[in-house]
């Protein structure tokens, strides 16, 4: 189980490689992703039987084939994400299903896939129950509750609780029993999540709602999920969830359902972010240093097309600066910014939008600044918002790094469009 987590203002290497060395021959701004700390992070889970990853959090191939190499299944929450984990080399079904469907809805594409495909769907709403039934009677489905609570480290982030939009009504528990009847599915499994940075207790709540709703289900069950919202810290006061306690309340949860039932249940835990996060860094350079009143700005090459997450969350990153030379450099307070044309483009806010300062040593053009815990809803998450291109994507195994993704190029952004009568 990972201890305390310490972060210094100054950074030279990642995963064992310097980061200037990085940054001459990848360029910036550059994802680089710490193979180990993710093979490092899967086995801290290994009491549960099995772990799935959530690639929403980052679904880079290479990832996603380090997951499966390691024993990791996959959750998919879209087309793309399906053919994803088919194109790292996963099977789209068997038992336990590699490959999971989760969602609220199906569209056309997704429920064409799952239908081709057998692919096991964790059912969000009634109405995917009714459609998957029309179209592929007879199959195995999970339910995906939402006890009517929910937590988060952000309103955005809670994913349950009446103003989530996640998940089957609590309520509507037996409306989807008799929907599956009618259709002829058998619920074969349980998953509630209520969001991300949850803690002993409110887990223990959810353990509680789990299991009232699975005894309503009944012996038809063959698994559960923990759903995913393992914290990591972001910042050095923030600490690790006991993950022997975590596992001790849902393994208690299975147990006496399987007593109840009288056969075993799988217990299973879908992290996403507890998996990448702390592999994951964003390499930028220094640009422009800039007095504004009383506020000393950092403007990067990297924007909030590059790490969304401050400008929607007020989420708060670890950062630190390359040292040129041996000496140290003072800290001093700044505003650590991007080049976008937004005023929005500030990586030191809070949620809600207010600036707020750093302490990071003083820096100059041409230094390189790297933004931590930065593997999980960073890239998956940028855009080419004022026509930059997406960054590069490096993964670096064994002290070796490997380009996964090229840079994106001015010809990939416009490649779809065209001028009428052009």
């Amino acid at each position: 189980m990972p201890t305390a987590v310490r972060f210094s203002p100054t950074r030279t290497e990642i995963a064992g490689v310097g980061v200037e060395q990085l940054a001459r021959q990848f360029g910036t701004p550059t994802y680089v992703y710490d193979a180990a700390k993710i093979v490092e992070r899967i086995h801290d889970l290994r009491a549960f039987d099995h772990v799935r990853y959530a690639q929403k959090a980052c679904s880079n191939l290479a990832i996603l084939d380090l997951m499966r190499r390691n024993g990791v299944l996959v959750d998919t929450v879209s087309a793309g994400e399906i053919r994803r984990a088919q194109a790292a080399g996963y099977a789209l079904h068997g038992d336990p299903p590699p490959v999971v469907y989760t969602a609220d809805i199906f569209d056309a594409e997704a429920l064409e896939m799952v239908v081709k495909h057998s692919i096991h769907v964790n059912c969000g709403s009634p109405d995917m129950i009714e459609q998957l039934g029309r179209a592929a009677a007879g199959r195995d489905i999970t339910l995906r509750l939402n006890p009517g609570f929910g937590h988060g480290h952000s309103q955005k982030t809670n994913t349950g609780g009446e103003h989530s939009k996640h998940g089957i009504w609590h309520a509507d528990l037996g409306k989807c029993l008799r929907l599956a009847k009618e259709h002829g599915l058998r619920i074969s499994g349980l998953h509630m999540h209520i969001g991300s940075g949850t803690d002993l207790e409110h887990l223990s709540q959810v353990c509680g709602a789990l299991e009232k709703a699975a005894g309503e289900i009944g012996p038809q069950l063959a698994s559960i999920s923990a759903g995913g919202g393992l914290p990591i810290p972001y910042r050095e006061e923030q600490s690790y969830v006991d993950l022997d306690a975590y596992f001790a309340l849902w393994d208690a949860t299975r147990q006496r359902l399987a007593a109840a039932f009288g056969h075993p249940l799988r217990l299973e835990i879908e992290p996403g972010r507890y998996l990448v996060a702390e592999s994951g860094f964003l390499i930028a350079q220094i640009c422009a240093v800039k007095q504004m009143g009383n506020n000393t700005f950092y403007l990067l090459d990297a924007g909030f097309n590059n790490l969304a997450r401050p400008i929607l969350y007020g989420a708060y990153h670890p950062m630190a600066i390359v040292p040129r030379g041996t000496a140290a450099a003072p800290l001093q307070d700044v505003v650590v910014g991007g080049p976008l044309c937004e005023s929005g483009d500030i990586f030191t806010q809070e949620e809600g939008g207010f600036v707020r300062t750093r302490s990071l040593p003083k820096a100059e053009v041409g230094q390189y600044l790297v933004i931590e815990c930065a593997g999980a809803y960073g890239f998956v998450m940028g855009s080419n918002y004022n026509a930059k291109p997406l960054a590069a994507e490096v993964l670096v195994c064994d002290g070796q790094p490997h380009l996964v993704r090229r840079r994106q190029t001015f010809e990939d952004i416009i490649a779809g469009e065209q001028i009428p009568g052009a």
